[in-house]
């Protein structure tokens, strides 16, 4: 059954691109930026694990907490639903389409036949509007063509994936309650939660100390890796062009402080947009110099990149450290 009057949302990350397909069908309008901004999206990871091929480098928060944030802060019901059994995984999203509501996916995207150059990634999201006996009809990034399909067999695969980041055939969708929301209230709490929970990471991989963490780990990396020339390659496509970290959520969140600036003309909210912007050329820098890596085997431009990551460890902190402040 295909849903009439799909309003897909057109998006760089996955997460809010899929959410924001949800919100729209329930006529929330809201861009990209302020989506990840009030998601309190923003952070960083540094994952290291003897069963992946090489580190993670993410720059959001953990994956499923955007959008339990957006639910919160835009006063929605978010119903989200896990289970073992692919059958009963399919059925509940099935008849979620049947009665006409757009159902929010998460998967790996390994399995998508869409996707060019697959890579194992858990933490993907869709939005899914149709099928068909034998297709799914899904809303995915941007980069990966928005309106696309795969097989009913595919995505089967992709939602029941193991691994890191992988949930059991997650689904969730969204629904309007009676209490609407003010989105200026919403702004100024998100951004103080965002920044203190980045200041305040409970682990040393997290937030700025997870920045910092890299910093040093990459030199590690290099020294160890089976293959530089395809892990660093991996990691800089990835960050840069696949949306898991990198540049993309600090140009996400750069927007929404000029967004939230132009909306409560507050200065500390123009100073931080400012510093945003060099914060993410810088990561974007750091994307560079790893595909740098790859192509010459160059420790030089690993040691750049460690000096690039220590001094972004100090500016994410001082900026968010003013933000928690607000």
């Amino acid at each position: 059954m295909k849903i009439e009057n799909l309003k897909p949302f057109y998006g760089q990350h996955c997460e809010t691109t899929a959410t924001g397909t949800l919100l729209r069908q329930l006529g929330i309008e809201l861009s990209e930026p302020m989506l990840f901004g009030i998601g309190q999206g923003l952070g960083f990871i540094f994952w290291n694990m003897k069963t992946m091929d090489f580190p993670f480098m993410g720059g959001r928060i953990k994956t499923d907490l955007l959008t339990q944030n957006l639910a919160k802060n835009l006063n929605l019901e978010l119903i989200l639903k896990e289970t073992s059994s692919t059958q009963k995984a399919w059925n509940n999203v099935k008849q979620l389409i049947d009665e006409g509501k757009v159902v929010g996916l998460k998967l790996d995207c390994y399995h998508l036949e869409y996707f060019s150059n697959p890579f194992h990634f858990a933490g993907h999201y869709v939005a899914m509007y149709d099928y068909d006996h034998e297709t799914a009809f899904l809303i995915d990034t941007k980069q990966q063509g928005v309106h696309v399909k795969t097989s009913l067999k595919s995505l089967a695969l992709a939602r029941n994936e193991k691994g890191p980041m992988s949930s059991k055939n997650l689904h969730y969708t969204l629904n309007k309650t009676d209490e609407s929301y003010d989105l200026k209230n919403a702004i100024l709490t998100t951004i103080r939660t965002n920044a203190t929970e980045y200041i305040n990471p409970p682990i040393n991989n997290i937030g700025y100390k997870g920045i910092l963490k890299a910093s040093k780990a990459i030199q590690e990396w290099y020294d160890t890796s089976n293959s530089i020339e395809k892990e660093f390659k991996a990691c800089a496509i990835i960050m840069e062009k696949a949306g898991t970290g990198g540049a993309l959520f600090r140009n996400l969140y750069r927007d929404f402080l000029q967004e939230s600036y132009d909306l409560l003309k507050l200065d500390i909210l123009k100073q931080a947009h400012e510093e945003f912007i060099d914060i993410a050329n810088a990561w974007t820098e750091i994307s560079n110099l790893f595909l740098q890596v790859s192509e010459t085997k160059d420790r030089t431009y690993i040691e750049q990149a460690t000096d690039i990551l220590a001094q972004l460890s100090t500016k994410e902190r001082n900026v968010m450290q003013q933000l928690s402040e607000i």
